[in-house]
């Protein structure tokens, strides 16, 4: 909490938003091990996703359920629930008159769209999973690496991609004899596809109902990947169970009111990535919500986009990672308008992704008090792809950023000690039963009692007090020791860092295994770099030397290191910031933007051997 007891005091109120009790057991075992599950049960959840869409294009036929803007205008064309449910039928019966090979799954190589939204629909409606593939496998790589290893593993009998010419290397990479192309835009030359329009015009007829019919909580709804951080991805099963317990999950601590307003959405994130596909995706159905798909991103070039969609829709709920949230600080700061739509009908503002600097929540609740005269709970969960994704959340106002919160109804958490914090293992109904295709990973998943191993670490915000929550502590296997034998935890002191750094630092690497102190590897932020030295157009090349950037990032690094004092190993040393981006063909960059330490300390040696030389150079920054 920022700001001295007096200041808290007079500080105005949150917003109101019903949460649920947090009534939490505590199991404290002999050997150390803690389990955590909410003794309030999960509530009765859909049988599976098509449900919600039927339900809704029954009782609200003309409510909005998905927007995106179109044409060369850039008009937000609208889609109804009944709409939707009449494309996506029509669609099931094109795709059951494919005669395919039951489960076949139907990969999808593009980004969201209102198409990627209906396909999705319509192969769960055909009991076929729908797999939304990263579209940086295809556009953004070189040797289509990842792609062709992913097709191989589940063998799609069905590809979509919104525009064929702009995935034409990546389709002619591919073997694709016996597979139906589908094209939403335009055809790709030299390969048979089908128009996405011609297959929503088939007739409609009882087949689709009697599919439907036959969907089970156990079958599988989607095939979604892992990032690839520690080899090639893994193709997650979720099954229709898995995603409708989370969805009521988050329904659940969050209760909203039945005959209030439909909620109101916009959201960038991918739906290839578990938190746009799935924590996002299957709540909006859930409840019935309105979905404006942003074409935005928190990036120089495409920010724009997010503020202008804002200055136009204002959201009932955001989310956003910290950087998207620092560019939209900024933007708001000098523009109230905006600041007023954004906050509008705000009743909960997320994160994900990294740590919230305390100076952006700061920033972000003076300006929602400036707009309403009431501040607004950020809001963080924390799962995986394996969990549907998310497990747990803060389900309670809290002004403390960097908690994952408690488990959610139907969730049990086991904490292993692990030093001196706690690896984390979870087990519930959002769990997936496995990996498709590879048996022996996901019996390496899982422990004997049945509890998935994430590997993520966690400590209690109070050992004493459970229910204050807790602390992400970083990935168990980052940390490593220095020559000195101290201990370093990677993940806090790495999210800590970028925090003190903000905003310059957009992320960076740790290092220091086996050396004598810990350094930091840096990417600038581009972006909030180039508003520091004045200049919009100015490159990576001139921002990592401007001498206001380099003194912004040591005083943020000595300030750290100063409220780190008598901990070796929370201090950072050394920094450098990095002119080449991290790479996706590398493995040191996922598709879902997250950094892979250890590949990038192994592709970045030499840069690790700039900033332990016994004479740096002048792009090694040397802290106090």
């Amino acid at each position: 909490m920022s700001g001295n007891a007096a200041a808290v005091l007079t500080k105005p109120g949150f917003r109101k938003i019903e949460w649920l009790k947090r009534d939490i057991a505590v199991e404290r075992r002999g050997d150390g091990v803690i389990v955590l599950k909410s003794r309030i049960p999960l509530k009765p959840y859909e049988k599976h996703i098509p449900a919600s869409l039927s339900k809704w294009a029954s009782e609200r036929p003309d409510r909005t359920w998905l927007a995106q803007r179109t044409g060369t205008a850039r008009q937000w064309r609208k889609l109804s629930y009944a709409e939707a449910k009449r494309s996506v039928d029509a669609l099931t019966q094109g795709l059951l008159g494919l005669k395919l090979k039951p489960e076949s799954p139907v990969a999808i190589l593009s980004g969201n769209s209102i198409e990627h939204a209906l396909m999705t629909m319509a192969a769960m409606q055909a009991r076929l999973p729908a797999a939304p593939v990263s579209p940086a496998y295809s556009l953004m790589s070189h040797d289509h690496a990842k792609l062709k290893y992913l097709f191989a593993l589940i063998k799609p009998a069905v590809v979509m991609v919104q525009d064929g010419p702009t995935f034409e290397k990546a389709l002619k990479a591919l073997p694709l004899d016996g597979v139906t192309v589908i094209h939403v835009v335009r055809p790709c030359e030299g390969i048979k596809s089908i128009a996405f329009a011609d297959l929503a015009a088939t007739r409609i007829t009882k087949d689709v109902e009697q599919s439907i019919a036959q969907i089970t909580p156990d079958t599988v709804g989607k095939l979604l990947f892992t990032s690839g951080s520690t080899g090639m991805p893994k193709a997650v099963i979720n099954t229709q169970a898995m995603m409708c317990a989370n969805a009521a999950m988050m329904m659940q601590v969050r209760p909203r009111d039945p005959n209030g307003p439909p909620s109101t959405y916009l959201d960038w994130m991918p739906w290839n990535h578990t938190m746009g596909g799935n924590a996002l995706f299957n709540p909006v159905l859930t409840e019935g919500g309105t979905l404006y798909i942003d074409d935005g991103r928190p990036m120089p070039g495409m920010i724009e986009e997010t503020l202008r969609n804002l200055r136009e829709i204002s959201p009932t709920y955001y989310a956003n990672v910290p950087a998207g949230y620092a560019a939209l600080a900024a933007a708001m700061e000098k523009d109230d308008g905006l600041c007023r739509s954004f906050f509008k009908n705000l009743g909960m503002m997320a994160y994900g992704g990294a740590r919230l600097p305390d100076d952006l929540y700061d920033r972000m609740q003076a300006l929602a008090v400036r707009a309403t005269g009431e501040r607004i709970v950020f809001y963080t969960g924390w799962g995986s792809t394996e969990t549907a994704p998310t497990a747990t959340g803060t389900y309670w106002d809290t002004e403390r950023v960097g908690l994952i919160g408690l488990p959610f109804p139907g969730v049990e958490l086991k904490m292993v000690p692990c030093g001196a914090k706690y690896e984390l293992r979870l087990r519930g109904v959002n769990v997936t039963p496995g990996y498709f295709g590879q048996p022996e990973l996901t019996k390496a998943a899982f422990d004997d009692e049945g509890f998935y191993c994430i590997g993520d670490a966690g400590v209690f915000v109070d050992p004493e007090d459970p229910v204050q929550g807790i602390i992400f502590a970083g990935r168990v296997v980052e940390d490593f020791k220095l020559t000195t034998g101290t201990f370093v935890h990677v993940g806090s002191l790495r999210t800590d860092a970028i925090a003190a750094a903000t905003p310059v630092v957009q992320d960076a690497l740790v290092t220091g295994q086996d050396r004598p102190f810990v350094a930091l590897l840096a990417w600038p932020n581009l972006h909030a770099c180039r508003q520091i030295t004045g200049n919009p157009d100015a490159s990576y090349e001139e921002v990592v030397k401007h001498p206001e950037v380099l003194a912004c990032l040591k005083r943020g690094l000595d300030a750290h290191n100063k409220s780190s004092e008598g901990a070796s190993s929370r201090r950072i040393a050394r920094a450098m910031l990095m002119i080449e981006p991290a790479s996706i063909d590398g493995n040191e960059l996922t598709d879902k933007g997250y950094i892979n330490q250890r590949a990038g300390l192994e592709r970045r040696a030499v840069l690790v051997e700039r900033l332990y030389a016994d004479a740096p150079g002048e792009d090694v920054i040397i802290l106090n």
